[in-house]
């Protein structure tokens, strides 16, 4: 593979993996707009190296048009479909805006099932229709039915490289929806518990995963309802009984497992706290 084209790919992934969390990709609008005006460039400047260079034989034309050019797009695209998403998500309600989750999350749906011969042909890694798929001038209607091509520029595009960036992406907007719409659903879940306590003015002040430490090991003791429990019902408790967001807290008690040292630090902390002031009480 011509280097040009893997260090433009390499980039495209350093870009996005250097200003985003690797699992979440939460980002404000102004830092997914600066991202879409980095990728853009760098999509052209792939499209000139194309242009410019021929390619050494068709495989390398294959590979570049099946991997590396739907790697580029695929980010580009998912990046101004988030955008887009974000700019139309309604702000009145949380119904409202999970109901705006569910349409885009039915689409996605939609999509998938629409595609599913060559998504399997994509994802099993056949390679039987390559030449047909991933070869330019190779544009045969009967197996290319639904296929739109990004630029219709026949130098930089084939048959369905624009699809397997479109699968790469909505792959990903599967993922981002999914994550909406559970943390959409946390917090009316949330909300709703908060109707039914008593007004109280407590607030959780130490920091997130601390309050996560603490409900995973209730969870784990067993020490509501005699353990039966789940760990989802202790954390929405703890966050409208304290008024905290815990966000993705399996995600957090997972970095507390991988810690080295001191696993447990907040309850650690609880323990040498109450042993100081019993000591302090016996000294008064």
């Amino acid at each position: 593979m011509n280097s040009i084209y893997s260090k433009i790919s390499q980039q495209a992934d350093d870009i996005v993996y250097s200003k985003t969390d690797a699992e979440d990709w939460e980002l404000s609008l102004s830092e997914i707009e600066e991202l879409i005006n980095t990728l853009q460039p760098l999509f052209e400047e792939l499209r000139k190296a194309v242009v410019d260079t021929d390619f050494e034989n068709e495989a390398e034309e294959i590979l570049f048009f099946k991997e590396v050019k739907a790697n580029v797009l695929s980010k580009l695209i998912y990046f101004k479909e988030v955008y887009a998403i974000e700019i139309g998500k309604p702000i009145v309600s949380y119904a409202m805006q999970h109901e705006h989750f569910m349409e885009k999350a039915r689409k996605l749906k939609l999509f998938f099932d629409d595609n599913l011969d060559f998504y399997q042909y994509y994802r099993s890694k056949a390679t039987y229709f390559d030449k047909q798929y991933f070869l330019r001038g190779h544009f045969d209607f009967k197996l290319c039915l639904g296929c739109i091509n990004y630029d219709r520029d026949p130098q930089f595009s084939t048959c369905y490289d624009h699809k397997v960036a479109m699968i790469l992406c909505n792959e990903m907007l599967r993922i981002y929806v999914n994550k909406k719409l559970h943390s959409l659903e946390r917090i009316e879940q949330i909300e709703k518990s908060r109707k039914d306590l008593p007004v109280h003015p407590f607030t959780w002040t130490d920091p997130k995963n601390a309050a996560v430490e603490l409900g995973y090991a209730i969870y784990a003791k067993g020490s509501l309802n005699n353990g039966n429990v789940d760990i989802k019902e202790i954390m929405t408790y703890l966050e409208s009984s304290f008024n905290i967001d815990l966000g993705d807290y399996y995600r957090t008690y997972l970095s507390l497992k991988g810690r080295k040292r001191g696993q447990t630090l907040f309850l650690d902390s609880l323990k040498e706290a109450l042993i100081k002031k019993m000591n302090d009480d016996d000294r008064l």
